[in-house]
């Protein structure tokens, strides 16, 4: 009985086996899986689906074969990640740009309140930020703590070269350059409290006050 119970915990169904598959990297085997049946968005214990395994560990030919066989990109898990926000938040383009490419809900929101593009600034994602200014993702969405994007590359970043691309990038996309938090503390404050003096100029230029 031991050994039965270890065995069923282990997993031996199709859909554990695709979603091992699916987080090691295997696109072989997740096709094969597919192909005998294997329900594609299946979720383990904790709400995740194969591709959102996949998507973790940046395991692209993996994403690529579940996403290209109609995997759901939007499919939260138990904390509220998808693939198409944890591709963002993390960094990961290539598995990014085919959620996006594949119905990627760009008003989604991750457990914070925040779209992919404010994780995406914070973390100093600079190509992560740029794909998703051009999809179209609103640069002034407000999350949970009351930050944009704008924000969160001032108040988490480093004021170093990529977070001062980012600010650039998001200020020639349109962001509202005095959008304060819930305090009412504008992003030009924010930058000259942290000394952040690139970011500062660039603020100053847009107008900010």
């Amino acid at each position: 009985m031991l050994a039965s119970a270890s065995a069923c915990a282990a997993g031996g169904g199709l859909e554990d086996r695709l979603r091992s598959a699916a987080s090691r990297g295997d696109a072989a085997a997740v096709r094969e899986l597919l192909d005998q049946g294997a329900a594609i968005d299946a979720r383990d214990s904790a709400g995740r689906t194969p591709l959102l395994l996949a998507t973790h560990a940046n395991r692209v030919d993996a994403a690529k074969t579940l996403i290209e066989a109609g995997a759901d990109v939007n499919a939260k898990d138990a904390i509220q990640d998808s693939p198409y926000l944890y591709a963002g938040a993390r960094g990961h383009l290539d598995i990014l740009r085919l959620a996006l490419a594949h119905g990627a809900d760009l008003r989604s929101t991750n457990r914070y309140g925040g779209t992919a593009l404010i994780p995406a600034a914070e973390r100093g994602h600079v190509d992560t930020v740029r794909t998703l200014i051009d999809a179209g993702v609103d640069v002034d969405h407000v999350n949970g703590l009351h930050w944009t994007a704008l924000l969160e590359a001032i108040l988490l970043g480093d004021g170093g070269p990529r977070h001062v691309e980012i600010v650039r990038l998001l200020i020639g996309a349109g962001a509202d350059v005095d959008l304060a938090d819930g305090d009412g503390v504008t992003p030009l404050t924010h930058a000259r409290r942290r000394g952040q003096v690139d970011v500062e100029r660039l603020l100053v230029v847009a107008g900010a006050r």
